[in-house]
């Protein structure tokens, strides 16, 4: 089931943002985010905003596009009356569920939408996720002609015990399928993978990497599975039905994609993320990583506007309502102050390769450097240069250290 919404401030019902929300707004990356919450299954680890056709409740999938496209034009209006200047979007990113499960001509519909509302900041990047067995040749010809330039395919694993295990319904032997079809479309391809998942091994994962790099992929993502409360694999666990994840495995699951991708050629530069080369990084994730600015569409998105954040009622019958009565569809709000965005930016920024200044931190964050780089965590290099950049052992223990910098 999808996880609850958080708690915080009701939404006002035009929408419209705080001033505070334009200070140097001119300066951050603009970025789109649209939710498509359908799927054909619920994979047992998934506690994401999603719905199948049993679970919509009246809504009606067909009736989608219409309705985040009429979102997009509230975000338009809302961003001008609250003062935010006028702004290209450097990215565009179809999640989901699987965004892929809609008619390419609905897809092509919102993101022409997108374009006409805010258009594209040359060399912009569009990316949409797709189910393996969610699309064919023509689809993927049909997304390039439209305007994306880069698909995400939720491989997960090659090893059809473990995809069992996940409650993925695609072959594994249609990998090398999809990718060469979205490679002859002109699309540059990610492969997300999930590692830990109950009765892998160490030898399974290593087949699920080298499947994976041997398509070549521009782009690779590997997630630990994190066991959700509330999903079915939670209860699995619960009842003793399966094991739960090992963490040290885990962790030599990670070592090992580290090195395989390393000696392939590609470049770690975020904890779960790797790319042949800068040009291929997920951009639009790097936003959120680094603080821009997005609006995100569709039920249950989150939306950050200069230290404002929202976030849409969840199900599609509630968007769908609220679209229709012509206000928002947020149904709560945060705006956080100084301290917190400057908290959540050392949190986020650990993350990734090139790290933060030493400037980000309070004075008892700066003290707690010096244990950091005798427990191999930090780069001892690049913090006596100013920066704070972790090392593959800081990798592994990141939450440790983004403590370690925080604790007061």
């Amino acid at each position: 089931m999808p996880s609850p919404l958080p708690i915080a401030d009701p939404a006002p019902r035009d929408g419209m943002l705080p001033e505070s929300a334009t200070r140097g707004a001119a300066s951050r990356n603009f970025g789109v985010y649209l939710h498509v919450p359908f799927c054909r299954v619920r994979c047992g680890y998934c506690d994401f905003n999603t719905y199948t056709s049993d679970e919509l409740r009246g809504a009606k999938r067909g009736d989608f596009a219409g309705q985040a496209i009429a979102e997009v034009a509230m975000a338009k209006t809302v961003l001008a009356r609250s003062g935010l200047p006028a702004r290209a979007a450097s990215t565009v990113f179809f999640g989901g569920g699987t965004p892929t499960l809609l008619p390419v001509t609905d897809v092509a519909a919102l993101l022409r939408a997108v374009v006409e509302t805010w258009g594209l900041v040359p060399g912009a990047e569009v990316t949409t996720e797709a189910n393996p067995d969610s699309v064919d040749r023509d689809y993927l010809f049909a997304l390039k002609a439209a305007g994306f330039t880069r698909v995400s395919f939720g491989m997960q694993s090659a090893v059809p015990h473990v995809l069992a295990t996940l409650e993925r319904t695609h072959d594994p032997e249609r990998i090398p399928l999809v990718v060469e079809w979205a490679r002859e479309a002109g699309l540059q391809v990610s492969l997300d993978l999930i590692y830990g998942a109950p009765g892998e091994s160490l030898e399974d994962w290593r087949a699920s990497l080298e499947q994976a790099l041997a398509q070549r992929p521009d782009h690779v993502s590997a997630y630990a599975l994190i066991i959700e409360d509330g999903t079915k694999l939670a209860g699995q666990i619960r009842r003793g039905q399966v094991a739960l994840p090992d963490d040290d495995l885990q962790a030599d699951m990670y070592e090992l994609a580290d090195a395989s991708l390393s000696a392939a050629g590609y470049q770690w530069y975020e904890v779960s993320n790797w790319a042949r080369n800068e040009e291929f990084r997920s951009h639009h994730n790097l936003g959120y990583w680094v603080g821009h600015d997005w609006w995100g569409v569709g039920p249950g998105a989150h939306s950050h506007v200069g230290g404002v954040r929202w976030w849409n009622v969840k199900h599609p019958a509630a968007y769908a309502a609220r679209i229709a009565a012509g206000g928002s569809p947020a149904a709560g709000r945060e705006t956080l102050d100084d301290e917190t965005r400057r908290v959540e930016s050392v949190l986020l920024r650990t993350r990734v390769r090139e790290g933060f200044p030493l400037t980000r931190l309070a004075a008892s964050g700066r003290t707690a450097v010096a244990g950091l780089i005798a427990d191999e965590l930090v780069d001892a290099r690049a913090a006596l240069a100013g920066r704070i950049e972790l090392t593959l052992r800081g990798r592994l223990l990141a939450d440790a250290v983004v403590r370690r910098l925080l604790d007061d």
